[in-house]
Formats: structure tokens, C-alpha cells, sequence
């Protein structure tokens, strides 16, 4: 089982604590389990931590992708310089917020383009033919667009957990097509602003990410002095990931903004006014994030204990290991009821679907008194949760959602 995030601890009563009250306070005041529990002071401390250490010239925005829920979306619009979506449900879910948007995705439809020339986002196009379908989505409407090419970089981000970059991709335009695509643009008079390059994502390693990014400036100065024209933005992507499991470590931010410190040193000074952006989301959001189900059911079977829950897959996916997990891993999980007990007695925890990928928790360590009616927590659950999990599978009743913030 992973490591818990510091800070999470026992309240008096032995509860788990979030935000200076035990979890059934949210959970009373919420209106029952399954449960998504956001600490927002979480979240504000990792925007201060990433203020503190990175360049002061870094634009930094959000990732929607990573939880859309609506009151974290209008908080994190005060903690933030921009968006980034990935469709015009996302482009809907911020359009009330007076900041710089940016869509990106292989897929995007013409009324995807649409709805972004109306909102003023900039398209990141990632194909030829999305270049020229956007453009004549634009003529009709009669909006110049705002765009962007997104490059397929010819190096990856090592260590990631999904490789996005350095390889045959449905993401992005090969660099060496990318010439001849900013000429296409200029000459259909858009509104070029520049490139976003996405190597990939959770990544731990600073020395892998400071390298990616390196690697990512060099490749837009060399974008540069072939096209001609210097880029007004430029997305360096994230990448930034944060530790689930047994044996991971946190990813050292103080040596990923030095490092991005001395790369920007070495950019040419016709790139002084150029806007540098990092898009987060799961290192922004993710620890922020508790799951809370309570036990419904203890039952015995081939010498094993089940804790089944009245939560499971259909809420929070990844924890199961059937989001994109080649080898199926425990997230940090704890009996939230028994903070302040020693956990010993080992427990599958599973949630109530009629399948038997429905496991939350393989072998588990639990305290000797966990009771029927106990609340499990399961952590690094804020980013890619709910909206990332087939939440009407077997007509379930929904998880809740709620951010925690104290009155003082």
C-alpha cells in the first residue's frame, strides 16, 4: 500500500481530520457516503509551493480534465493563470471565468471548434487537417481564430506514466511537419500564437522533467529559426506526478524549477516576451482528494476477510487498477473511523458491484475492531476520480462531492 500524504492524521475522537474536523462532520454535512472530500487548503498549498520554487515569468494553469468539479473549478480560477480543456463541456464549465483558455485533444469536432472561436480559447490543432477544418469552421462564423500547434516532440518524458511524446502518435503534428503547417496558418491569416508540447505525465523524476523540458525549448527555438516566426506562448505541458504507491517518492520541485530556471537562461533574447506556460492538474489536485465509503458488510471467505463497501469502481476507477495499470497496486487506504489505531489485520476491501474487478483494496492492512458502519478512505483520489469512472455502471447511487473548506 502507498504512503498516506503527510498532514492526513487522527482527530481527538481517532477520526481522520481534514480540515480541523473528523470526517463525519463532512460527511454529516455532505448528506451521506460515497463521498469525494477536496481540502482546498491542500490545493492552495501546492500553487504556493509551485510559485515559491519555479521562475516568476511561468504562466501556470489548470488542467480541467483532472477534476471538473464546479466549486474547485471557481477556486482554483483565484489560484491560477489560465485553463486548459479538453472539450467544449469543459470550454462550458469555466466559460465564466475571465481567464486565458487553451483546447487540446485529437478529436475535436467543428462544433468543438465552434464553441472554442466563440469563446476566445485558442485551439491547439494537432493535425493538418484539423488546421484546415478550423479554419473553414471560422470563415463561416467569421472570427479569426486564436490557435496553436500542438507537436508530437521527437523525445519522451522518461519514467511517465503515459508516454505522449517520441513516439507514433494520435497526438500532435510530427516536429517535421510543423514548418509547413505554420506557413499554412499565417498564410490562412489566424491568429498563430505558438506550440504546445506534451512529452507525458506522472512522472516523479525531476531530473526526467528539468530534461523534457530542455529538450522541449530547444525544440521550439529550432521551430523558430525555421518557420521564422517567434511564438508568442509556448506550452511546456506538465508531466508533474504524484506518488500512489509503495516505494515512490515525491517529485523534488525545488530541483524541476531550478533546472527550468537555467534552460530559460539560455534562451535566446528574442524570446523575452514569449508567454511560458506549465499546464497541472493531478499534482495540483490529486492528494487534495479522499474517497470516503463506509463498510456495509464483513464477511469471511477461504480464509479471508472482505470489507464490502457501499462505493467501489463505478466512482473511483482507478483505485480498482482498471485505469490504465499494467500491474494492479494498492492506493493509500485507511479505515477513517480508527485513525489513531494500529492497522494489522489484513482486508480486501470491495465495493458492492456484481463483478469481481470491483476491488478496491487487495489485502489491506486494518485495524483489529473495524466494525460494519466504519468509513474507509482512500487517498490521491482528487484528480482523475469520479469523472474518470463509469459512475452509471449497474445504476448505482451516485458519489457525492464537496470541497472542504473551514469557517475559521
Amino acid at each position: 500500500m502507498g504512503s498516506i500524504p503527510a498532514g492526513f492524521g487522527p482527530a481527538p475522537n481517532g477520526a481522520l481530520e481534514i480540515e480541523r474536523h473528523p470526517v463525519g462532520y463532512w460527511i454529516e454535512k455532505a448528506g451521506g457516503t460515497p463521498l469525494f472530500l477536496y481540502d482546498v487548503e491542500r490545493v492552495e498549498a501546492q500553487v504556493a509551493a509551485f510559485r515559491r520554487v519555479m521562475p516568476s515569468r511561468l504562466k501556470l494553469h489548470y488542467a480541467v480534465k483532472a477534476n471538473p468539479f464546479g466549486p474547485l473549478l471557481d477556486r482554483m480560477a483565484a489560484l491560477v493563470d489560465g485553463f486548459d480543456l479538453a472539450s467544449r463541456g469543459e470550454i462550458a464549465r469555466v466559460a465564466h471565468h475571465d481567464l486565458p483558455k487553451s483546447i487540446a485533444g485529437p478529436g475535436k469536432s467543428i462544433a468543438d471548434h465552434e464553441a472554442a472561436l466563440r469563446a476566445g480559447v485558442v485551439v491547439h490543432v494537432e493535425s493538418e487537417g484539423e488546421a484546415q477544418r478550423l479554419c473553414d469552421v471560422a470563415t463561416q462564423v467569421g472570427i479569426r481564430p486564436k490557435v496553436a500547434i500542438r507537436v508530437n516532440p521527437p523525445f519522451l518524458l522518461k519514467g511517465a506514466g503515459m508516454k505522449m511524446g517520441g513516439l507514433a502518435s494520435a497526438f500532435g503534428v510530427d516536429a517535421e511537419r510543423v514548418p509547413n503547417l505554420v506557413a499554412y496558418l499565417l498564410d490562412q491569416d489566424c491568429d498563430l500564437r505558438g506550440y504546445h508540447v506534451y512529452a507525458g505525465s506522472q512522472s516523479l523524476s525531476a531530473e526526467a522533467i528539468v530534461a523534457a523540458q530542455a529538450a522541449t525549448l530547444d525544440l521550439v527555438v529550432a521551430l523558430t529559426a525555421q518557420t521564422g516566426m517567434v511564438p508568442a506562448e509556448v506550452n511546456l505541458g506538465g508531466g508533474f506526478g504524484i506518488p500512489y504507491y509503495a516505494g515512490e517518492t515525491p517529485l523534488a520541485l525545488d530541483a524541476v524549477g531550478e533546472g527550468l530556471a537555467q534552460a530559460l537562461s539560455r534562451l535566446p533574447p528574442d524570446f523575452a516576451e514569449t508567454r511560458l506556460i506549465v499546464e497541472l492538474g493531478r499534482w495540483l489536485v490529486g492528494e487534495a482528494g479522499v474517497y470516503l465509503t463506509r463498510i456495509l458488510d464483513l464477511k469471511e471467505s477461504g480464509g479471508q476477510t472482505f470489507a464490502v463497501t457501499d462505493g467501489g469502481l463505478q466512482h473511483m476507477l482507478a483505485a480498482s487498477g482498471n485505469f490504465g495499470q499494467f500491474l494492479r497496486r494498492n492506493y493509500p487506504i485507511a479505515n477513517a473511523s480508527r485513525m489513531g489505531e494500529e492497522a494489522t489485520v489484513p482486508m480486501n476491501i470491495v465495493g458492492r458491484l456484481c463483478t469481481p474487478l470491483d476491488l478496491l483494496g487487495d489485502q489491506v492492512s486494518m485495524p483489529e475492531d473495524t466494525a460494519v458502519g466504519d468509513v474507509v478512505a482512500i487517498f490521491c483520489a482528487g484528480a482523475y476520480g469520479l469523472t474518470a469512472s463509469p459512475h452509471d455502471f449497474l445504476s448505482q447511487p451516485k458519489a457525492l462531492e464537496m470541497l472542504a473548506q473551514s469557517q475559521g
